[in-house]
């Protein structure tokens, strides 16, 4: 069965660095940082108190009049919300759809989207952060009557994982497919692959597709300073995500939203439509290893890689007619955690051979923190503004490298490839909790 190409033709996100795509793209090649101090919560008693919180986020301003349908939705879900709105603009769909020429049908959603929305400050007014890091003991008669007199009854609904989904669904009107994956922090990237596959195989025209998450509550960054996974480095938050850096000590939490529009290419074009790349590959494996590591030879992260490249007729151990390398950028899963960078570098070298070290290689999570369902989608979208503007984001807080991570993770300052042929494929990696692997490729579009 023939396969249609598919282009994306809208983007949006919610970061810590801001809410719009040109300005968070603008202060990625600056360097600076979204990580600071917990609002959310007291966490003055967290071993961890500091997180990249996504800040003066307003859904009204993002809705206008529409914001009271989704005014219970948890904060997760009004990102999502918030970013696909910037997608749906910049991909010019509402005109189209004003005119009736939009097959609804044909149009869905697929998303890494969080567990649900856990209000604790809302719920019950107790000194959570103090019994979550076992100074006290929590009270739970006084909780139980507390959270019975301060929930919201709409909040058990809005704690469906699908929930986000179903908001975008009634806001833009999405009737075709609609799926939610829970796959950890490979979720948005999955979200995204399988709604290529969906569009590719004739199943949908138009798909949303991305992530969004907050985790920043005190059970979320519990559960992570127990698995010793986030940084402890309190003294100086602004500089504690350090990737691939021989001082690394763990991620830091950060929150979200990426949405991108994408859309079978004979449609966009039926349309007027702008595409801004190409996704020319999918590849998703699982380690089958255990829950929490990642597999020690970095195969299954091979294998996504491969994949992607596979579909996208592109052979990464092989120069291009220019000699360079046939991907001329890499987003990386870049946690910052011992494990990951080390496992992901030797799964570059595997994949790309000796031409691994000659390929820009870096992590927006040195500034941004890591968005955990959220993460794949915006990191995404850094590859299609790479491919739109030829620079390339640095890793920052590299100043002592790894000796085991020792190839071109753009440190500590952007980098412009235009001078070199600008960038014109990219890989985007996604590695989850579980063993889920998850690799897109992207490329500049030509006709």
């Amino acid at each position: 069965m023939s396969t249609r190409r598919v282009v994306i033709t809208g983007t949006g996100w919610i970061t810590p660095l801001g809410h719009n795509v040109d300005s968070v793209w603008q202060r990625l090649l600056k360097g600076e940082s979204g990580v600071d101090r917990v609002t959310h919560f007291d966490a003055t008693t967290f071993k961890t108190d500091f997180a990249a919180e996504v800040r003066g986020f307003d859904l009204r301003k993002a809705l206008g009049e529409r914001t009271a349908a989704h005014a219970d939705a948890g904060s997760s879900t009004q990102y999502a919300l918030a970013a696909a709105k910037q997608a749906w603009d910049q991909a010019g769909l509402g005109p189209w759809a004003s005119q009736g020429k939009l097959s609804r049908r044909r149009f869905g959603v697929y998303l890494g989207a969080g567990e649900g929305e856990l209000d604790f400050a809302n719920y019950a007014r107790t000194n959570l952060a103090g019994w979550i890091d076992g100074e006290n003991r929590l009270d739970a008669p006084a909780w139980a009557r507390a959270a019975y007199r301060h929930m919201n009854p709409r909040r058990e609904v809005e704690q469906e994982p699908n929930l986000t989904g179903s908001h975008l669904a009634e806001e833009f009107g999405c009737r075709g497919p609609s799926s939610n994956c829970m796959t950890a922090c490979a979720a948005g990237t999955q979200a995204v692959g399988e709604a290529f596959e969906l569009i590719r195989h004739n199943d949908a025209d138009v798909m949303f597709a991305g992530g969004a998450h907050s985790m920043i509550h005190p059970l979320g960054m519990t559960g992570f300073i127990r698995l010793t996974a986030m940084s402890r480095r309190c003294d100086d938050p602004k500089h504690a995500a350090r990737p691939f850096s021989r001082t690394r000590d763990g991620f830091v939490m950060g929150e979200g939203a990426g949405i991108v529009v994408l859309e079978a290419l004979d449609h966009a074009l039926a349309r007027g439509a702008r595409p801004l790349c190409e996704v020319v590959g999918y590849g998703s494996t699982a380690d089958a290893f255990r829950i929490t590591d990642i597999q020690p030879d970095g195969k299954g992260a091979q294998g996504a890689m491969r994949e992607a490249c596979r579909q996208a007729g592109l052979d990464p151990q092989s120069p291009g007619s220019d000699g360079r390398p046939r991907v001329h950028y890499i987003s990386a899963h870049g946690t910052g955690t011992q494990e990951n960078d080390a496992i992901e570098t030797a799964a570059v070298k595997g994949v790309f051979g000796t031409l691994a070290p000659r390929v820009p290689f870096s992590s927006v999570k040195s500034m941004l923190g890591h968005l955990i369902q959220a993460a794949g989608a915006v990191e995404l979208i850094t590859c299609v503004q790479a491919i739109k503007t030829g620079w390339v984001p640095p890793t920052m807080n590299l100043a002592d490298p790894d000796p085991e991570c020792d190839l071109d993770y753009v440190p500590n300052a952007a980098r412009d490839l235009n001078p070199h042929g600008g960038v014109d494929v990219c890989l985007s990696n996604s590695f989850g909790f579980g063993g889920q692997n998850d690799t897109i490729c992207v490329r500049k579009f030509r006709a």
